[in-house]
């Protein structure tokens, strides 16, 4: 059952408790649910089979579910401070939501033995009572689901001839334009490329009943329209628009889109909406009117049946190879090397069941420093994984670390490493993945990494390297994907000002 949410308050900005309390909603709502529809279920088994359950049994039930609905009533309030909900139907839910707390106190007053014979013409009152909260709590678990997951949430999946039956609209097209594309060149990129992604990703909760922050992705002139804080989408320019900012926050960010929890948009779709802003934002244009860069065409081709074809050049589709190491057979990891790193802070995780491999993560271990790194080469066959961002590591570290033979991800961002520590990771016959954002990396790292073949993606967000640096990098490794941020330091201006004026 979905949560109903009260009328929404006019205050601007609601404090946290009242948020905090707010979200205890949806936990709360179910309590009246289910006393009520036991409530009413042993009155019509006691009036259809003469059963004899005990009246207090149902007076106490009908308590509960009264006190319930109320604190449901109240919750729902502050969690509706939030805004962002479409108002009719936030009305009607309101006072669905009022009337079963109303109706739930009446028939519990009638059926008490001591307030009950004191109540005139309560015995010809307290059925009808009891069923108006019954059939109220439906309506308001309705609407409740209008608001949180669309009006059609209850109908859109109804097959025919349901469907036709009962006068439900043919599906919308759009939904179907998830489906391959069979000719990605000819595909209009708004409706059936960015519309799909924003579908599937955000109009959960941006769309007419349910629009937060006053924005809606539903149709290009909502887009356009932006939020209550301005626009989010500036055409031509993918590092001034919001749209793409909130999706590139870190997870834990308040201001991160879509919210921790819910299913991420991928590299592929945030890639596509970037390209999409860039060449301007076109709601009526197809992909074969726009310049496709080298590096959006395999994310382009990834959504066709075409055999990959875009821009009238064979693109590779599908998952890349993966990587050997993965599925090497390794010894298993001496339990005193994993107990020893344990004891540093770090996180070690296996990579599967069946295998050996190993994560290594100090994601609660922000302390770690290049003392500890001489625990690492006790696993070097086993550790493939290892995370040692916005640590103490230096170059030091690096020294350890080129001993891990097996090694394909290693992530250093906001760490101290420069340029002369990657030079030990030149023997790493396996790296793929390296991230080095927020490091003092120059140019003459980038020299240092072009002779690690296997190196598919690196991260230098505000590093120190510079174009002709990447260029270089680049023409080494030509299947290099280097990932340079939207701009030097448009993120964590963007999140600095969005936190400043929330407050």
């Amino acid at each position: 059952m979905t949560p109903f949410i009260l009328l929404q308050a006019t205050a601007p900005q609601p404090s946290e408790w009242a948020l905090f309390f707010g979200h205890f909603h949806p936990l709360i709502v179910h309590l009246p649910i289910g006393f009520l529809l036991i409530a009413g279920l042993l009155e019509l088994d006691r009036l259809t089979r003469r059963q004899t359950v005990s009246s207090h049994t149902i007076t106490l039930i009908l308590f509960w579910s009264a006190v319930s609905a109320t604190m449901a009533c109240v919750f729902g309030y502050l969690l509706s401070l939030g805004g962002g909900y479409e108002e009719e139907t936030l009305n009607n839910h309101m006072w669905e939501g009022i009337g079963v707390a109303v109706f739930a106190w009446v028939a519990w007053a009638i059926k008490h033995e001591r307030i009950g014979p004191k109540i005139r013409f309560g015995p010809l009152l307290y059925y009808p009572a009891l069923g108006v909260a019954v059939l109220l709590l439906l309506a308001a678990g309705h609407e409740g689901g209008s608001l949180t997951h669309g009006s059609d949430f209850l109908t859109q999946h109804t097959p025919e001839p349901f469907r036709s039956l009962a006068g439900i609209p043919p599906r919308e097209e759009a939904e179907e334009a998830a489906k391959p594309i069979e000719d990605v060149n000819q595909a209009m990129v708004y409706q059936q490329i960015v519309h799909p992604i924003l579908k599937s990703r955000c109009i959960q909760c941006h769309n007419p009943e349910k629009s937060k922050a006053d924005l809606r992705l539903d149709s290009p002139e909502m887009i356009k329209k932006g939020s209550e804080d301005g626009a989010v989408l500036v055409a031509g320019k993918a590092d001034q628009s919001k749209l793409v900012k909130v999706c590139l926050l870190p997870e834990e960010d308040d201001h991160h889109m879509p919210p921790k929890g819910k299913t991420q948009l991928t590299e592929n779709q945030i890639a596509l909406l970037t390209w999409w802003i860039n060449e301007g934002a076109p709601f009526d244009k197809k992909v074969a009117e726009l310049k496709v860069s080298d590096t959006i065409k395999p994310a382009l081709a990834a959504l066709g049946t075409g055999g990959g074809n875009v821009g009238g050049e064979q693109v590779a589709t599908g998952p890349a190879p993966e990587s050997p190491v993965l599925t090497m057979k390794l010894p298993a990891a001496d339990p005193k090397a994993i107990e020893e790193l344990k004891k540093a802070g770090l996180l070690v995780l296996p990579l599967s069941k069946e295998q050996n491999q190993l994560e290594v993560s100090a994601v609660n271990a922000r302390t770690f420093s290049d003392a500890q790194a001489v625990s690492l080469p006790k696993l070097s066959q086993q550790i493939v994984w290892l995370k040692l961002g916005d640590t103490e590591a230096s170059d030091a570290t690096l020294a350890q670390v080129a001993q891990l033979k097996n090694l394909q991800k290693l992530h250093l961002e906001q760490t101290k490493v420069t340029d002369a520590g990657l030079k030990n990771l030149k023997n790493l016959p396996y790296l793929e993945y390296l991230n080095l954002y927020g490091t003092a990396v120059t140019d003459a790292g980038l020299a240092e990494l072009a002779g690690i073949k296997n190196l598919k993606t690196v991260y230098l967000w505000q590093t120190k390297v510079t174009d002709a640096g990447v260029a270089e990098l680049k023409k080494a490794l030509p299947g290099l994907e280097i990932n340079m941020g939207l701009g030097e330091n448009s993120i964590a201006a963007f999140a600095k000002a969005d936190s400043v004026k929330a407050k």
